[in-house]
């Protein structure tokens, strides 16, 4: 079904009973679907790893949680402490969030770190590829050398700026 590339996916515990292979290739595959997700589910990384928004309900309501799991998590021990008021977290657990990447930032970044690793893959087999079409092309060709050259160049050009924003991620991260 999902080799169709269905324009939305409703998914309840999508996570139970599978071994830990099929699990990694199922968030693979989720995690660059482009389509709407919708899932129900009690597997945390999971929820983090393939979706942007996460909501909850929280006394019979249905709530965006733009801190992801981790928000839901506070937001629910502050109710068993009754220091919720009217939904909203205390000013002392916002402020605790900002410190560092946290929540849904932290989400964003790693998956932006997992989609980079997988540009990069995927650029240097392209690369490799133009490596050798430039070897097989008639060497007396310049002007079709000229052009598959500057196809390399732009392709490495890509995987440096790709190399660089992930750096960038991986130190934020830790």
């Amino acid at each position: 079904m999902l080799l169709d590339q269905p324009n939305v996916l409703i998914l309840d515990e999508p996570t139970n009973d599978m071994d830990t292979d099929m699990l990694g290739a199922i968030e693979d595959l989720l995690d660059s679907w482009p389509g709407t997700l919708l899932v129900v589910s009690h597997d945390r990384y999971f929820l983090e790893r393939v979706t942007d928004q996460q909501f909850a309900v929280i006394g019979g309501r249905l709530r965006h949680l733009p801190g992801g799991v981790d928000e839901y998590l506070r937001l629910r021990a502050h109710e068993t402490a009754g220091i919720v008021a009217g939904g909203m977290p205390s000013a002392a657990s916002v402020a605790s969030s900002a410190k560092g990447l946290d929540g849904a930032a932290l989400r964003t970044a790693q998956k932006e770190v997992s989609a980079l690793e997988r540009r990069i893959q995927k650029l240097t087999k392209q690369i490799d590829a133009a490596k050798h079409a430039l070897v097989e092309h008639d060497q007396s060709d310049y002007t079709g050398l000229g052009e598959k050259m500057a196809k390399i160049t732009a392709l490495e050009a890509e995987v440096e700026e790709s190399e660089l924003r992930w750096f960038e991620l991986s130190e934020q991260l830790g």
